[in-house]
């Protein structure tokens, strides 16, 4: 431990973890060990840590209890932060001013320094069982997750509000004079990040016009996502893909209990259907603040999101599970459910929303919006014993998200053509993931299948209609080889130049749009509803537009290829 004038006394954390003092390049004065108990409690760590890890004076060094269940990808994602980490055994053997940590479980009696604990998510609210005693107790409020046969084990047990203080006292009111409230520095950085709601929106591949629907899953069996494990897909296949855009939020604890591996297999047939999941364990904030809507359970994510003052529902509600008197027991019991039309329940809430309406319980989220990073550094170096440095901490915007929104390979088109009165053609799209096909009665009718070369699914490509080649070919040569080889599909699609592309069919030979804008693949499915009313090509019009979502998309049509009688039109 080092002493209080600054000089190195006993072996210090640094000495064990890194090279000896004689390698080291700052002599810092205070060590920090950040306890770590999966990637939730992480998280929230990442969140904190960094209002005084960026003090030369302070050296922050990770060790990992080992205690939860759940903790495997941590050491993944420690090492994806660049950060080295300590064995448990070997920390609890060096000295340190301070532990911090987000999560109770574990050994943490043991730990030789000051304990500050702070909460991973909205405050405490879940029943969780104990191994000590054996029974259901709020996590975080009550004796056996505070006590260690009668000492109290944390020495600072940081508070969002002072609601839980008083659950805190009816429950263990030994602990009340460690409590302290310091606010929801989470929140906080979700506030601070509200004018970038643009930024993120775009990012995460909403187009101007769409509607962003975050679907949010805790773990465990009455979760959205344990209850309800092909909602995220379902939902897809109702809503139009030009109108909405679906993030996938899962748990941490998910992956871990499952493997990854095992999540993404499960998950694929969303991202197929256009579902954006978010596989980064951050990226749950941006989307949040992004959202127009979220889809829930009783979970910290859908409070947040209320928070926010977005419209939420309910996928799953297990009152059971949380303590009725918290804030999300409150949310569960208010809150609407999702019910059996979707579609126009979320239309209607989001048209319908009030931001302020779940505010006599979200209000609860923190008794400091926006201050509570000064109190906790505040905090921080006083129980260091260290002068807080002048300038006073920043609040850092949410990361950007760095992601590719997926673009279903098999869609389901419709498309109305009509003359524009001018000499031209314009025509209405509307698209689907050719997940509908699955529920007939929410299929959309009179449509057709698009299917694109990228598309894994064999049996779709036997039944598409329309088929799109994106990658570079030799088009007329692409088109003819792949009609002989799939006679059910009416058309066929390949980029013939920059912004050229040549349509054919097997009845008829190609024709070359030119000048595309927007998604070319649109235009072949108007060419397809062209033909399937009986027209031939010789009679469509050189100009070609457009709409789709409030957006416009034009096109040309050369003459350099002749065009034969129509093919054969199968329909959706």
């Amino acid at each position: 431990m080092s002493s209080r004038d600054g000089t190195s006394t006993a072996t210090s954390v640094s000495d064990h973890l890194f090279p000896g003092p004689e390698w080291r390049t700052v002599a810092t004065r205070r060590t920090i060990l950040a306890v770590v108990h999966n990637v939730t409690a992480a998280t929230r760590l990442l969140d904190v840590l960094p209002i005084v890890a960026c003090d030369p004076r302070v050296q922050v060094v990770f060790t990992r209890t080992g205690s939860s269940e759940l903790d495997a990808g941590t050491t993944e994602f420690l090492n994806r932060n660049g950060i080295v980490e300590l064995p448990w055994e070997r920390a609890l053997t060096v000295g340190a001013d301070l532990a911090i940590a987000a999560s109770y479980g574990g050994e943490l009696h043991r730990i030789p320094a000051p304990l500050m604990v702070l909460p991973h998510g909205i405050g405490y609210n879940k029943y969780l069982k104990s191994k000590i005693e054996n029974r259901k107790s709020v996590f975080g409020l009550s004796r056996p997750w505070l006590m260690h046969e009668g000492r109290l084990v944390p020495s600072v047990i940081i508070l969002s509000h002072p609601e839980q203080l008083e659950r805190l006292r009816a429950a263990c009111p030994e602990a009340v004079d460690a409590a302290l409230v310091a606010g929801d520095p989470c929140f906080d950085r979700m506030l601070a990040s509200l004018p970038l709601r643009e930024t993120y929106r775009q990012a995460l591949g909403v187009a101007p016009g769409q509607r962003l629907i975050v679907l949010s899953s805790t773990w465990a069996e009455p979760s959205l996502y344990g209850s309800k494990p092909m909602l995220a897909r379902e939902l897809a296949a109702r809503l139009p893909l030009d109108d909405y855009r679906l993030a996938l939020a899962l748990h941490p604890n998910i992956h871990a209990g499952h493997s990854p591996w095992q999540v993404r297999l499960w998950t694929e047939a969303c991202a197929r259907a256009g579902v954006l999941v978010l596989a980064q364990e951050d990226l749950w904030r941006p989307a949040l603040v992004a959202a127009d809507l979220t889809i829930g359970d009783h979970g910290s994510v859908t409070f947040y999101s209320a928070a926010l003052g977005t419209p939420v529902l309910l996928a799953a509600a297990p009152e059971h599970t949380v303590d009725p008197a918290s804030p999300i027991g409150q949310l569960l019991a208010t809150a609407p459910r999702l019910g059996a039309d979707p579609r126009t329940q979320i239309e209607q809430t989001i048209a319908a929303h009030d931001p302020a309406c779940h505010a006599p319980i979200t209000e609860r989220t923190t008794a400091l919006p926006g201050a509570s990073v000064p109190v906790l550094r505040r905090t921080i170096y006083r129980l260091l014993d260290l002068p807080e440095p002048a300038d006073g901490p920043d609040l850092t915007a949410l990361p950007v998200p760095e992601v590719t929104p997926p673009e279903p390979g098999a869609q389901l088109v419709r498309a109305e053509p009509r003359p524009d009165g001018a000499g031209g053609l314009t025509a209405t799209v509307r698209r689907y993931p050719a997940e509908a096909l699955a529920e007939p009665a929410h299929a959309p009718a009179d449509a057709h299948l698009v299917v694109s070369t990228s598309e894994p699914n064999t049996r779709l490509l036997d039944l598409a209609d329309v088929l799109v080649h994106e990658g570079s070919a030799e088009a007329a040569e692409w088109i003819k080889g792949t009609l002989a080889a799939l006679p059910g599909c009416a058309l066929a699609m390949a980029p013939a130049g920059e912004r050229d592309w040549l349509v054919g069919g097997a009845a008829c030979s190609p024709v070359r749009l030119t000048e595309v804008t927007g998604r070319a693949a649109l235009f072949a499915s108007v060419l397809y509803a062209w033909l399937a009313a009986g027209r031939s090509l010789a009679e469509l019009p050189e100009r070609l537009s457009l709409r789709v979502a409030g957006r416009e998309y034009s096109a040309r049509l050369s003459r350099a290829h002749p065009a034969g009688p129509a093919p054969p039109a199968r329909g959706g």
